[in-house]
């Protein structure tokens, strides 16, 4: 499908489907980004580090499997996905992390990339209820080096 010229010049030169969606929807948003270091042994734990943000401001979004049914976890980079709780927040028995090929066939992003905005298709997403206590969070804009 071609882009509109609204669509091209909200994606600019950091444009992702991430950026675009947020312009559609009116939010207000900042794009940070930063050089990423192919052999970072964490992506987000990268983005915090090179950013200067507090590790539990930044947050990472995994795709995992509940009961056969990809779900999106939006966690923070400091901590682990729980995934008995995932599972129980959208009403299922059993999670499993996805396997990243069909994570990133679906989403459209690459792995350290997966931005919980923009997917190629919706999928139920759950969000670490610590994101209530800061005003702003970092999540991924659809490229490594690019929060």
């Amino acid at each position: 499908m071609a882009k509109t010229k609204k669509q091209r010049a909200a994606q600019g030169s950091t444009g992702t489907p991430a950026t675009v969606a947020l312009t559609r929807a009116g939010a207000e948003f900042t794009v940070h980004s930063y050089e990423h270091d192919p052999a970072a042994a964490s992506y987000g734990q990268e983005a915090a580090e090179l950013m200067g943000v507090e590790p539990e401001r930044v947050f990472k979004t995994l795709v995992a499997e509940v009961d056969g049914a990809l779900t999106v976890a939006v966690v923070p980079v400091a901590g682990t996905l729980d995934l008995k709780a995932l599972a129980a927040a959208v009403g299922g028995k059993r999670a499993v992390m996805a396997d990243p090929a069909a994570a990133e066939r679906t989403t459209g992003y690459v792995r350290g990339g997966i931005s919980p905005l923009g997917q190629r298709k919706r999928l139920p997403t759950v969000v670490d209820a610590s994101a209530a206590a800061f005003e702003t969070v970092c999540v991924s804009a659809g490229r490594r080096g690019l929060e």
